[in-house]
Order: structure tokens, then C-alpha cells, then sequence
């Protein structure tokens, strides 16, 4: 008896000690900010260092983004000793008052927490951290402050290093840089106060590949706080290690092309290399050089003013803008329609005029003839035999049904879908499935007569200028592809695994020798719509397309559209071309556009400079006719 009592006592003792101990960690980590100050102080006995990011090259091997060295002015407030502010603020080439108000800024940008445990509010600033006084000097400006900073406990300089790009180019590529959050640093520890993060572009979607891995100095203090000497001689030291060069898929002579046929317009110009996927240019209009949003304070300076112009070059327009594709999508009619057999090649029906409108020519007689004159009325009458297969008795069902497998194939080119490009803001466009329409119309309340205007490329279709380039080269490769992407090679690994992944669509190889020879009519032959894209010496194969444009009931200028690929045998190019309110036909400005890039891209020169002038010459801003 006395035995069990004593082992009650002993599993008292025991379960009291440790809820103790339990409470103690509890008030330790949780309610005493005392303890985590405590331990950030020995973590600021640790000096990180960041490495420069990844320097890029394009296909040719031109380095296209590249560092230079800058220097942040660093400071420690509790090593700060009697700081005399007029000499500082005169090594500096400030004024006293500019400096007091430094001090505040720092303070003030880390903002506050509120502990609920305790119901009280302290600063998240911490006088043991290192932050930056002075960001972004030159090097010349640095080498005026650094020999007298021993005089200033406190501050010391740290290397940083900047992007800069060699060709004014590619920003809705590359994307930007701007400083870390709070926020950004306490979810990652690899940040500090005055680091860099990508934004947008590449630099964002890559950002954990162009950062590289930071590196770690343990160093020894004295009572005051000063550096004496590396820990263990730096024995767990680790180096900074900088990332492999990352080489892209882009021709920045390409890109810079597209960017100067675009001036004085809206639009965009997406170029594939179709066997590999790999992005050749990605040509947002209008645009801007990135160096101006290299640093805070050219960011500050520039981002407001580009964010507040009307014609929006920040907005992404190859990836992001969603826009019915007009004519260019008779191409995936005519594949479908032959694959689910209710055409075949020499299937030919009346250009019906009172069934949809279209502009003279001869009704076509096979597929290939139809697309070379893009008859409307062909194509309305192909996509209603894809959709309304009388499979299913009642009409509406049957309507339902097929516009589900129709939606299936389109899936499988890519469309209705994010593509998952490597880089963000890419969209997925709209195909319109059956539900979609059930939303508008009521379930089993519609057939293809409502949605009729699906089968020219108007209506409800949406496709994103990168979605149809993708096309081009699905046509090219006939009937595969690799998803769209910039980053070729990270070192010597190549590209990402997801991008080395063959998607095959659901149209067989066969179907598309037809349509090949279609688009190579349209531009060769009589009757054809693009006999602008010709290029001497090399058979380009494309599509035109004119979409209609509306804002509210008022009617505007037709977006001009144009894709392509060449050569027709080896394909080493697929196109897309969208000039917004450019009036006229795909034929009319796309077309030649497309023509140009492509005699760039594969003759590295462009021999037909009346084209060219024409193209440069022309300014296309005015939506209004």
C-alpha cells in the first residue's frame, strides 16, 4: 500500500514538472518577445551573402541579361556610437534632416505586431538587424564613402549586384526586379532586408533557379560588437554559388525585329520553333526598354507612368489577351471534320451566301480549296456535321453530344486550356463546352444553329496569341507538340522535364496533308488571301484571319490575324500575328508582318525592304474608322 502511494506521488511530481517546463517553453516562445530577440541577435552573428542571379544568353549564344556590381550602404543601429550627423550626412552628400529621416523610414517600413497573448504592439524593427541606409550605389559613388566609414560604427558597405540588359528589348519577357517584403521574408529565409525578387516575366517564374544558393560568414564579435575575426578561421563558412548560365530559346535579334515592326501599333507576334517548342520571340506591342524598371529608383520613377498609359504596355498581350481568331481556326474545322469522317478531301458544298455571309469567289470543291478561299459557308457547313452528327434522336441532345467531342479535340491542341508557358499571366482562352451554354441558354435548350458563329472563328471562341502560334506548329509537326517555352538550357541539363514531353493531338497524322496544301494556296495561288506572306526562296504555308471589332454596339476597325509556318517541308518556324484595329484583312498588315519575321529568322536578313518600308511606315493606333 505504502508502494502505490509513493508511486502516485512520484507520477505527480513527474506530470507537474513537466507541465512547468511545458508552460515555461510556452511563455518563452510565444508570450516574452524577450527570448525571440535573444535568439535573432545570435543569428545576426551570421552574415549572408547573396549571390549575383544567373546571367542568360539567347539560341546564339548573346548574353541578354547580365549583372553589374552596385554597392547598398548597410547599417547596424546597436553598433551606432555617438553618431555625428553633419559629418555623416556630409560623406554622404545629404542633408542632416534627410538623414533623421532615413532613420524613420527604416523603422517605419517594417511596420508592427500585435502579440495576442499579451495585448501588446511592438515594432518589428530590431536595432541588431542589418538594413540598408543607401540602396543601389555605383561603384564610383562607393568608392568616395568606403575609406572613411571606419569613422561611422555602425554602417559598413555590402555588394549587390543589379540586372542590365544589352538589347532594349524583351521586357514583357524578362520581367522586372523590385525589393522584398516583410512578408516575402519571413515565408522565405533566404531573403533579407534590400534583397531582389523577380516580379514578372522569367525572372519571376525562374526565380528560385536565377537566385542561386546564398552563402553563410560566421563571424566573432567583441564586447562592443565589432567584427573580430571569422569562426573556427571559417571553417562552416559556406561560399555563395551563383547559378549556371541559363540559356533561353529566344533570338533576341528576332525579338528585336518583331519589337520594331510593331512600333506606332497594338498588337502582337508570338515565333515557335516547332520541333522543340522553344519560343523565338514573344513580341508585345506597345512595349518598353527594361532598364527603366532596373532599380527602386527607376522603378518609382517609370512603373507609374507605364502602369497609367492607355495603351497598357505592361499587359502581357501574347499570353494574356483573349481574342476570337477569326478565320485561322477554319484549320481545326477541317482537321476535325476529316478525323471524325463527316468530310473528307474532296468534300466540296456551295458558298451559300444566305446562309452566312462571305465574299465572292467559287464554291469550293475540296479542303484544300476551301481553305485557301476561307468560305464561310464551307466551314458552317463542316462544323454543323461535326456537332449535329444525328446520333442522338432529339435534336438538342445530339447538339449536346457533339459539341462535347468537338470540345475534346480542341482540348487536345492546346486551347481552352493554360498552355503552362514558362513564364506568368498566360490565360486559357474559352472554348465553349456544353454547360457553358446550358449557363447561357438552359440545359438542352440549344443546337447548332444558335451557336453557329463558333464555326468562323467569332462568338464565343477565344484564343491568346501564343495559343495560336501553338497551333502553326502542331500544324507544322502534324498533329504534336511540345508545350511553348523560353528556358532551353539551366547549364548543360536542358530544359524542365515538363517541356521535353511529346502532346499528341487527337487528329491523325493523314488529315493534315490537305490542310497543309490549303494554306500553302492561300498563299501562292489565286484566289489565296496572303499573297503578302510570300518570301523568295522558301514556301511559307499560312491562314488569314479578319476579326470583327466591337466596343459596346459601335463598330471599329478589324483586328488583322495571321499564322503560318515554314519551310512547308522541315519546318523551322510557326507564326502568329494579331494587330489590333488595323483595318483591312489577315492579308492586309499580319500577313506581311509574319512574312518578315520570317525571312529575318531564317535568312538572318530581309531582302524585300519595300515590305519592309511599308511596314515601318505604317502607324495603326486609331481604332475609329
Amino acid at each position: 500500500m505504502k508502494n502505490d502511494s509513493r508511486k502516485y506521488v512520484f507520477w505527480a511530481i513527474f506530470g507537474m514538472t513537466g507541465f512547468l517546463y511545458i508552460m515555461k517553453l510556452f511563455y518563452m516562445q510565444v508570450i516574452d518577445d524577450k527570448w525571440k530577440l535573444r535568439a535573432q541577435e545570435i543569428a545576426e552573428k551570421r552574415r549572408e551573402i547573396l549571390p549575383p542571379r544567373a546571367i542568360v544568353f539567347d539560341r546564339k549564344g548573346k548574353k541578354i541579361i547580365r549583372n553589374k556590381t552596385y554597392y547598398n550602404l548597410m547599417m547596424i543601429e546597436k553598433d551606432i556610437e555617438d553618431l555625428d550627423t553633419n559629418a555623416f550626412a556630409e560623406l554622404i552628400a545629404w542633408t542632416k534632416e534627410e538623414v533623421r529621416s532615413r532613420f524613420r523610414e527604416i523603422r517605419e517600413n517594417e511596420g508592427y505586431y500585435y502579440n495576442p497573448h499579451t495585448g501588446k504592439t511592438t515594432s518589428n524593427y530590431q536595432k541588431i538587424r542589418a538594413y540598408p541606409f543607401i540602396k543601389e550605389l555605383p561603384a564610383e559613388e562607393m568608392v568616395k564613402i568606403a575609406p572613411r566609414l571606419h569613422d561611422f560604427p555602425g554602417f559598413f558597405k555590402e555588394e549587390t549586384s543589379m540586372r542590365t540588359y544589352p538589347y532594349r528589348c524583351g521586357a514583357n519577357v524578362f520581367g522586372y526586379l523590385s525589393e522584398v517584403t516583410r512578408e516575402e521574408i519571413e515565408k522565405d529565409p533566404f531573403y533579407k532586408p534590400g534583397s531582389l525578387i523577380g516580379r514578372s516575366g522569367i525572372e519571376r517564374f525562374y526565380e528560385k533557379y536565377f537566385r542561386g544558393q546564398k552563402g553563410i560568414k560566421y563571424i566573432i564579435t567583441s564586447a562592443l560588437n565589432n567584427v573580430v575575426r571569422p569562426f573556427e578561421n571559417g571553417k562552416y563558412d559556406t561560399m555563395a554559388v551563383q547559378y549556371p548560365p541559363v540559356t533561353l530559346g529566344l533570338d533576341i535579334e528576332l525579338q528585336e525585329y518583331g519589337e520594331k515592326l510593331l512600333q506606332n501599333k497594338r498588337g502582337c507576334i508570338v515565333a515557335i520553333e516547332p520541333k522543340t517548342g522553344e519560343i523565338l520571340a514573344l513580341v508585345s506591342s506597345p512595349s518598353y526598354d527594361p532598364n527603366v524598371l532596373v532599380g527602386n529608383k527607376n522603378i518609382r520613377k517609370n512603373y507609374p507612368k507605364l502602369l497609367s498609359n492607355p495603351d497598357k504596355p505592361l499587359f502581357p498581350r501574347p499570353l494574356a489577351s483573349q481574342y476570337m481568331p477569326g478565320s485561322t481556326f477554319k484549320l481545326l474545322q477541317s482537321l476535325i471534320g476529316l478525323q471524325e469522317g463527316v468530310i473528307d478531301v474532296n468534300t466540296g458544298f456551295p458558298c451559300n451566301k444566305s446562309i452566312v455571309g462571305c465574299h465572292s469567289h467559287p464554291s469550293a470543291t475540296n479542303i484544300s480549296d476551301a481553305v485557301k478561299m476561307s468560305c464561310n459557308p464551307y466551314f458552317y457547313a463542316v462544323t454543323r456535321r461535326i456537332i449535329q452528327q444525328k446520333k442522338k434522336k432529339d435534336v438538342f441532345e445530339d447538339a449536346a453530344m457533339g459539341l462535347k467531342k468537338w470540345a475534346k479535340y480542341m482540348n487536345s491542341f492546346g486551347l481552352g486550356i493554360r498552355l503552362g508557358v514558362d513564364i506568368p499571366g498566360v490565360r486559357p482562352g474559352l472554348i465553349p463546352t456544353p454547360e457553358y451554354y446550358d449557363k447561357w441558354y438552359g440545359h438542352l435548350k440549344w443546337k447548332f444553329s444558335t451557336i453557329r458563329s463558333i464555326s468562323i472563328g467569332q462568338g464565343e471562341v477565344q484564343l491568346t496569341p501564343i495559343q495560336l502560334a501553338n497551333i502553326a506548329a502542331i500544324i507544322a509537326n502534324k498533329g504534336w507538340y511540345y508545350i511553348p517555352h523560353f528556358a532551353k538550357s539551366f547549364g548543360k541539363k536542358g530544359p524542365l522535364k515538363e517541356y521535353r514531353i511529346k502532346h499528341r493531338t487527337m487528329v491523325d497524322e493523314k488529315h493534315f496533308y490537305p490542310v497543309i496544301e490549303g494554306m500553302r494556296r492561300v498563299v501562292y495561288e489565286p484566289g489565296g488571301t496572303a499573297r503578302r506572306a510570300r518570301v523568295k526562296g522558301i514556301t511559307v504555308c499560312g491562314k488569314t484571319g479578319t476579326v470583327e471589332n466591337y466596343e459596346g454596339k459601335l463598330k471599329l476597325k478589324n483586328h488583322s490575324v495571321f499564322i503560318a509556318f515554314a519551310p512547308m517541308e522541315n519546318p523551322k518556324i510557326a507564326i502568329s500575328v494579331f494587330v489590333e484595329n488595323a483595318g483591312g484583312g489577315g492579308g492586309t498588315w499580319a500577313a506581311p508582318i509574319a512574312s518578315l519575321m520570317i525571312e529575318k529568322y531564317l535568312k538572318r536578313k530581309v531582302e524585300d525592304k519595300v515590305k519592309e518600308k511599308r511596314i515601318l511606315d505604317a502607324v495603326l493606333l486609331n481604332k475609329y474608322k
